[in-house]
C-alpha cells in the first residue's frame, strides 16, 4: 500500500473550491449544486424526486421552466421545502449532511510512523478531517523532521500512552482520556510510550 504521511492525507481531503452566491438565483445551477452536494448523479437525484432524468437534465441546463408539480418533487426528492431551492445555501453549506463510519470501515492508510483511518470519507467539502490513528512510531529518530500543515488540531488518547511533542513546547505525556488541541502550522510529532501501540483520534480543521 501506497504511504502517506498526515500532511498528505489532510491535502487529499481539503476541499476543492466552493461556489459562490449568484446575483439572481439560477434555479438551475441551484439544483445541480444541491444535488452534487449529496453526491448523487442525475440517475440518482432523478428517482429520488420520481423525474425523468432527461428533465431534471433540461432544469439543471435553464432548457425547461420546471412546474409547480416538478419544483413540488424536486424539494421533496431532495429533502427541502420549495421556497428553499430559490434560497441561497449560506457559505454554501448545506443542512442535513451525515456520515456513519462503523468500527473497522474506515479508509485505511499507512506509513512509517502511523496507521491512519479515515473517518466519514463518504462526505466531501469537509470542513474538519476526523481519523483514528495507530501511533508506531516510538522515538523523534522515527520522523524525518517535523509535521506542519495549515489548520487546527484536536488529539485524544483511546489506548495507551503518547508523547506529544511541539515545535515551541515541551513535550507532554498524555494517557488514556486526556488531549490537546494545537496549532497545526506548529512543528509536531506524536510517539507511543507503550509496549503496544497507542491509539488516538486525531481531528483536524480543514479551513
Amino acid at each position: 500500500m501506497e504511504t502517506k504521511d498526515p500532511k498528505t492525507l489532510i491535502q487529499i481531503a481539503r476541499a476543492s473550491g466552493s461556489e459562490e452566491a449568484g446575483e439572481p438565483l439560477d434555479l438551475g445551477e441551484r439544483v445541480r449544486a444541491l444535488r452534487k452536494a449529496r453526491d448523487w448523479t442525475l440517475e440518482q437525484a432523478a428517482k429520488q424526486a420520481g423525474l425523468a432524468r432527461s428533465t431534471l437534465s433540461k432544469i439543471e441546463n435553464g432548457q425547461m421552466s420546471p412546474t409547480y408539480e416538478a419544483l413540488k418533487k424536486l424539494a421533496v426528492g431532495l429533502e427541502i421545502s420549495v421556497p428553499q431551492l430559490f434560497t441561497p445555501p449560506v457559505r454554501d453549506q448545506i443542512n442535513g449532511r451525515m456520515s456513519v463510519t462503523k468500527e473497522g470501515q474506515g479508509v485505511h492508510q499507512i506509513t512509517t510512523t502511523y496507521e491512519h483511518e479515515l473517518l466519514a470519507e463518504t462526505l466531501t467539502k469537509k470542513q474538519m478531517l476526523p481519523y483514528r490513528a495507530r501511533v508506531r512510531a516510538r522515538s523523534m529518530e522515527d520522523f524525518d523532521g517535523w509535521v506542519r500543515h495549515d489548520g487546527e488540531e484536536f488529539l485524544y488518547v483511546l489506548t495507551g500512552v503518547v508523547r506529544l511533542y511541539t515545535e515551541f513546547y515541551e513535550p507532554v505525556d498524555l494517557r488514556r482520556g486526556d488531549s490537546a488541541y494545537y496549532d497545526a502550522a506548529m512543528g509536531h510529532n506524536v510517539v507511543s510510550l507503550s509496549e503496544d501501540d497507542a491509539t488516538i483520534l486525531w481531528v483536524t480543521s480543514l479551513v
